[in-house]
């Protein structure tokens, strides 16, 4: 069984920077792909970032040009880099890896770190 752990959130002022983690343990995985979503207060989770194992990404509208989604594969870890922070970057994150396992996909969730960014 694969489990994620999160970690880096926090309180940041309008215009700061955070820098989230996440890595992915487990036994006889390999990961496909990992990415950030977030949920605010009242509204649908939904994409931040996400890359592949192969190092392609892709970023939600709303968040390109301020954050940075990195992977270190031997590691099975993924680091999410946010600059210019705003106040509705306010919201929980949440890391997701999508992996095989015996032939089969599967997905998993961390249980989320909050981020809230004063104005």
């Amino acid at each position: 069984q694969v489990q994620v752990v999160e970690s880096g959130g926090g309180l940041v002022q309008a215009g700061g920077s955070l820098s989230l983690s996440c890595a992915a343990s487990g036994s006889r995985f390999s990961i496909n792909a990992m990415g950030w979503y977030r949920q605010a207060p009242g509204k649908q989770r939904a994409l931040v970032a996400l890359i592949t194992s192969g190092g392609s990404t892709d970023y939600a509208v709303f968040v390109k040009g301020r954050f940075t989604i990195s992977g270190d594969n031997a590691k099975n870890t993924v680091y999410l880099q946010m600059n210019s922070l705003k106040p509705e970057d306010t919201a929980v994150y949440y890391c997701k890896a999508e992996y095989y396992s015996g032939g089969n996909s599967y997905y998993v969730w961390g249980q989320g770190t909050p981020v809230t960014v004063s104005s």
